[in-house]
């Protein structure tokens, strides 16, 4: 080990004998720096590999449960629709009585034709509030 002061002493020839060591040392340590980069590279290379692989194989199992669903929802569907077209074809064969509108506590009325019809649950709004400031008419 030099340091700074103990070149002085040294003649030429050592100089450059000592600056080919540090230059052999320096590659050297590039080697074995590109080696464990090379290395470390390879070893990404084989897990992104295996992460592909994982991703190839978990995507084809969700288009997999994506059929799966499809299809059950299809025979649900389907199902569901015979249901109903066995339901309705049977109503569609049965006549339908009429049905008088009642007032509960109050005798049979007819409606008139000409009347708006409303539904049975009365939801209009009313006004609640009324603001005497000019902004709102009441």
């Amino acid at each position: 080990h030099y340091m700074g002061e103990d070149l002085d002493s040294l003649s030429l020839k050592e100089l450059q004998n000592l600056e080919q060591q540090l230059d052999t040392a320096i590659k050297h340590i590039r080697s074995k720096k590109n080696q464990l980069i090379s290395e470390s590279i390879s070893e990404l290379q084989r897990k992104e590999k295996a992460i592909q692989e994982q991703n190839a194989m978990l995507a084809k199992q969700i288009k997999e449960r994506e059929k799966t669903v499809a299809q059950a929802q299809q025979s649900q569907w389907g199902q569901h629709q015979q249901q109903l077209g066995l339901n309705t074809s049977t109503s569609f064969l049965l006549p339908q009585p009429p049905h008088p509108c009642l007032n509960i506590g109050g005798t049979y009325q007819e409606e008139a034709t000409d009347q708006v019809r409303r539904n049975e649950l009365d939801l209009t709004l009313e006004p609640i509030y009324t603001c005497h400031l000019g902004y709102f008419a009441a």
